[in-house]
């Protein structure tokens, strides 16, 4: 491995970082340093939508808060792969995610964690800007609490 694979390497691993950190903070802007302006994005396996980055990025920013109020992911064995300047990066996944309930008795609300692990598989593309996500299609491997 020569010194510019492992800055790509690092530099990659950075933009899926980027992207998680963003979703979990609601910095919904970071966003805009981890995809192209024109990336498609995939979330229909966790009841999303399929859409490019300009639709997605405020649907985020609407439902996640309004059903997730606290996002917390962790990454994990990110296999990267770079020819040229087109790179891909899949990377596992956990996300588990508290949010309120009513309580189904009338009672006080309880609050109720929903899980999902999976495979993010991003499309990388390096640009002036540095590497950017052209796709991201969000594998579901398996969820609970739903």
């Amino acid at each position: 491995m020569d010194v510019q694979e492992i800055s790509d390497r690092l530099e990659i691993e950075g933009v899926v970082i980027r992207y998680t950190r963003g979703i979990d903070t609601g910095a919904w802007d970071l966003l805009d340093t981890v995809f192209t302006a024109d990336a498609e994005i995939d979330y229909t396996e966790s009841g999303g939508i399929a859409e490019r980055y300009p639709a997605v990025k405020p649907w985020l920013a609407e439902v996640l808060p309004a059903f997730f109020p606290k996002r917390m992911h962790s990454l994990h064995q990110l296999d990267i792969s770079i020819e040229g300047d087109e790179a891909t990066c899949s990377a596992y996944f956990h996300n588990p995610m508290p949010l309120t309930v009513p309580d189904k008795d009338g009672g006080k609300d309880v609050e109720k964690v929903v899980e999902f692990g999976g495979i993010y598989h991003h499309t990388m593309t390096r640009t002036p800007d540095g590497w950017r996500s052209r796709k991201l299609h969000e594998e579901i491997v398996w969820k609970r609490g739903i």
